[in-house]
């Protein structure tokens, strides 16, 4: 029997797929100390990321292997094709998104761009090393698991954000008054995340050790409901979260990042991607920048795009907002030595299994 046309095509999209598949070797590395680091949920998660194409509609991501083989001919048909991964709680990528501005610099050259939706920074790299996307924004912590598990990615600019956007929280009628009083107590966290960090720092600077508390790895969601139903009994959480739980259940501060931890964000890129394709990259670092500019100007306007994505009402959005800051800024060699500050921290409580070098893999433009 004829195969169709619709038939053949879909065949050799999947022969495609499976040549790929079997060409390029799987690296596990990665996914294990995520399964280490940050537990079976993220690592999940990762798997169904959602793609966003220019047209504005939603889908599941396909397999990577997939992925990669659609890319290619994508990009044989139609030119370059930058993928971009972004989290909804990552304002500028998401601003980005929204305003289109990166499509319309890219349509002279004929390049396309596309976006996947990840729900925290560790899945966005994993599929980085998939060769799913090329670009994408993380705090602090992920790129060090993926140094550590040997993905070839580069850091190409940071976010200053801010320490006051991130603190340990208790809930109002808790007698619990400061870090040193965390002894042997319940303690809630993204493992492996920014708020880990400064829960290590803030626990180092009472006299505690990492071994002193009970940890509870927990993603935002699930740190929410325990915490209200006093299952824990403090939290360590970043803005939006953090300014989402102050609003609704009163929590009060023990500490935030003031001190502690520089709570800084990274724009990373597939090296690849960097040492290939230099000027597009450099296109999507000057739109990123043009959109922090708007939203350092504008943070009502960020609030209100951001809060029916998030499901957190404006208002608080803005209080997140208005406390952080915002730039689109090359490494230093001060910034270079506080990341690796975190991949030391993270090293000594065996969260890496090595010892990593930070400045070996900045982009030199960058710097």
């Amino acid at each position: 029997m004829m195969l169709t046309k619709f038939s053949l095509g879909r065949l050799l999209g999947i022969l495609n797929a499976l040549f790929q598949r079997f060409k390029q070797p799987r690296i596990r590395t990665f996914s294990l100390l995520f399964a280490v680091g940050l537990g079976l949920t993220l690592a999940v998660s990762a798997c169904s990321p959602s793609t966003t194409d220019n047209a504005g509609t939603t889908q599941t991501a396909p397999t990577s292997q997939t992925t990669q083989a659609a890319n290619s001919s994508a990009a044989t048909a139609n030119g370059t094709v930058v993928r971009i991964g972004y989290q909804k709680a990552s304002t500028i990528l998401y601003a980005l998104k929204a305003n289109k501005q990166l499509e319309k610099a890219f349509a002279t050259s004929g390049a396309s761009v596309t976006w996947s939706e990840f729900p925290a920074g560790p899945p966005m790299l994993e599929a980085l090393n998939a060769g799913s996307i090329d670009f994408g924004y993380t705090g602090e912590s992920p790129p060090i698991f993926a140094q550590a598990g040997g993905i070839p990615l580069v850091y190409v600019a940071y976010d200053p954000w801010s320490p006051k956007a991130e603190a340990i929280l208790v809930p109002k009628d808790s007698p619990i008054k400061s870090v040193a009083e965390l002894k042997g107590k319940k303690v809630a966290f993204a493992k492996g995340s920014n708020a880990n960090y400064l829960l290590v720092k803030a626990l180092e600077k009472a006299g505690l050790k990492y071994s002193d508390i009970q940890p509870a790895s927990l993603p935002p969601a699930d740190a929410r409901a325990a915490f209200e139903g006093k299952n824990i009994d403090a939290w360590a959480i970043w803005d939006p979260y953090l300014a989402a739980a102050e609003a609704s259940t009163g929590a009060r501060t023990l500490t935030d990042a003031t001190g502690l931890a520089p709570n800084r964000g990274y724009y990373l890129a597939a090296k690849s991607f960097a040492d290939s394709k230099p000027e597009a990259l450099k296109t999507v670092i000057d739109e990123v920048k043009k959109t922090s500019d708007w939203a350092k100007n504008n943070p009502t306007e960020v609030a209100k795009l951001l809060s029916p994505a998030l499901g957190i009402d404006q208002p608080v959005l803005e209080i997140a907002e208005k406390r952080r800051e915002y730039g689109v800024l090359p490494l230093t060699d001060e910034v270079i030595t506080k990341q690796q500050d975190v991949a030391d921290t993270f090293y000594k409580i065996k969260l890496i299994p090595k010892e990593i070098k930070v400045k070996e893999i900045v982009l030199q433009s960058s710097k």
